[in-house]
């Protein structure tokens, strides 16, 4: 398989940001693509702030900032992406957004290129059936924040090739992240068991049974976690956790992973977590 010198990013939002961050950090050129301007504007913003506080920690030299920040090449057009050996889309869960990326990709990159996905749930075998290259296409599933989180998620599909497998793995250490593999299934391991766990947590809070603060205090407290399961809804954005908890539902048949109906109707008021201001706690300030 060819030498991975430059990657391709699918969407420059909080997750894609990230990868285009921690892969120029690493030394490699990135392509990082979205539909409008001001999206790419917003991540290079997004990079350079994470760039100057890990400078101040004493991660990487201020010297270090501009070259790494040179090394992104924002497109909006597909078609730039044909000069890299993988691609990572990392565009929001749905599953009809992320079909019509792979089958463009598909089509754009050269036949040596594997196609990766962000995904946090949903099918590697049902996206790599839409192209022509079902071996190169794997879950490669980065956790937020990028650049502090270590674990990468790797996904292999029912045809995803041993050579596919161990180019990522090594892309993934050298990105500075321990790779853990695991089989395709809906929410993979991670969301199979953390999105019911979100999902009781938000049910215990609309039957009355405690508050967010309650519930949160007592999994950090009593089951060490670090922040409890509504802190962290909200950072994934509860818009993002009824999506996964849509896709188990559907994936799996079976209604107990159907979203709350309290974290449904929260996201239809806009009130998606830490990114809108408002989710279970108030950010606004």
């Amino acid at each position: 398989m060819t030498e991975i010198k430059t990657v391709g990013v699918v969407g420059a939002g909080t997750m894609g940001s990230g990868i285009a961050h921690v892969c120029a950090r690493a030394g490699f050129d990135v392509l990082l693509c979205d539909v409008e301007q001001r999206f790419l504007d917003r991540a290079f913003g997004q990079i350079r702030a994470e760039l100057v506080r890990e400078a101040a920690k004493g991660k990487l030299l201020e010297a270090e900032i501009e070259p790494t920040l040179a090394r992104i090449t924002a497109t909006t057009d597909r078609e730039m992406l044909a000069g890299a050996e993988i691609a990572i889309e990392a565009a929001p869960e749905r599953f009809e957004l992320k079909a019509e990326i792979f089958q463009a990709l598909d089509r754009v990159l050269p036949e040596s290129a594997i196609l990766a996905t962000n995904t946090s749930s949903i099918s590697i075998t049902k996206l790599a059936a839409l192209t022509r290259r079902p071996s190169q296409v794997i879950g490669m599933h980065f956790f937020n924040p990028v650049a502090v989180m270590v674990l990468v998620e790797i996904v292999r599909g029912s045809a995803t090739s041993d050579a596919t497998c161990a180019a990522v793995h090594a892309l993934a250490v050298r990105l500075g992240k321990t790779p853990v593999e695991v089989n395709d299934a809906p929410g993979f391991v991670s969301n199979r068991v953390l999105m019911p766990l979100i999902n009781e947590a938000a049910f215990a809070v609309m039957e009355g049974v405690a508050t967010p603060e309650a519930v949160d205090q007592i999994f950090k407290l009593g089951m060490a976690h670090p922040m409890g399961p509504l802190t962290l809804a909200d950072f994934i954005g509860l818009d993002v956790c009824v999506d996964i908890l849509r896709v188990l539902q559907e994936g799996f048949g079976d209604s107990k992973y159907a979203p709350c109906p309290l974290l449904v109707r929260m996201v239809d008021a806009g009130k998606l977590g830490r990114k809108s201001g408002r989710g279970f706690y108030n950010y606004a300030k």
